[in-house]
């Protein structure tokens, strides 16, 4: 997978790629549109993050790379690369249950606090990225 050199891009398959974990200082791309939005992302090795329209989807602590990114109403799944394990929080409903499965392994129900937010830890290796898919119960 590794990094994404412009920053973020559309795939073929109509899903979402972006972040760069081995930039050394922030870097920055505003107005990415994309099926009607408009896109922000902010990335370096210390995090990455992914705003649609002023609200924040996807955030890392450390910096990755996601590619696949595929957000509908009632779930989320992309590919996660970075250069070590990072906690990432997702923006979606709130006080709502999901079922949170990494690698093809479910890690169980989680719910997301009153302003949508849900943090999982995510083990990475650089090349080698992690499968994630959080869907709505």
């Amino acid at each position: 997978m590794g990094v994404i050199s412009e920053l973020i891009r559309t795939e073929a398959d109509g899903t979402i790629s972006f972040g760069d974990y081995t930039l050394t200082s922030k870097t920055k791309k505003d107005h990415f549109e994309h099926h009607g939005d408009s896109f922000k992302v902010k990335t370096f090795r210390e995090i990455t993050r992914l705003e649609c329209n002023g609200m924040v989807v996807y955030e890392s602590v450390p910096g990755t790379a996601v590619s696949g990114l595929n957000i509908s109403e009632d779930r989320v799944a992309f590919q996660a690369e970075g250069a070590e394990d990072a906690k990432i929080t997702l923006g979606l409903s709130e006080s709502t249950e999901y079922e949170v499965d990494i690698n093809g392994e479910n890690v169980g129900t989680m719910k997301t606090n009153l302003g949508g937010k849900l943090t999982i830890g995510v083990e990475l290796e650089a090349g080698h990225p992690a499968v994630v898919k959080v869907v709505k119960k």
